[in-house]
């Protein structure tokens, strides 16, 4: 699973490129980028209406991409793969936990000495 984010880091920067490329190939109200590339013509490839409307499908499809990674990532960073090691710190450690029922397997006996509170004096009056 350590090729998931990477992969979903590749797939959000394309899909995020594409949009602003796709966004700025799109005629507006007035002449903008798109009218450079030929968008505004009527004899395209698309037509006059066709290059507006592949451009805005595909510009939904990239941000529905871009959102789906998006989403991916999160769920990655919150979800970490916890990878178990040889050589790991807590290797052997065994918790004591003072009263507990299961005794380490190092207690002979399997029972576990705990100092017990005194108890208070009780007040004596004069």
């Amino acid at each position: 699973m350590e090729w998931l984010s990477p992969l979903l880091q590749a797939v959000q920067v394309i899909a995020s490129l594409s949009i602003i490329g796709l966004v700025l190939l799109q005629q507006g109200k007035g002449a903008e980028m798109g009218s450079a590339f030929g968008a505004g013509s009527a004899g395209s490839v698309f037509g006059a209406a066709g290059a507006a409307n592949f451009l805005s499908r595909m510009t939904r499809w990239a941000a529905i991409v871009f959102f789906i990674a998006t989403g991916a990532l999160a769920w990655v960073a919150h979800h970490p793969v916890r990878v178990e090691t040889e050589n790991s710190i807590m290797q052997g450690y065994e918790s004591i936990v003072p009263g507990s029922s299961v005794a380490p397997a190092q207690q002979p006996n399997n029972s576990i000495s705990v100092p017990e509170v005194p108890e208070k004096p009780s007040p004596t009056t004069n």
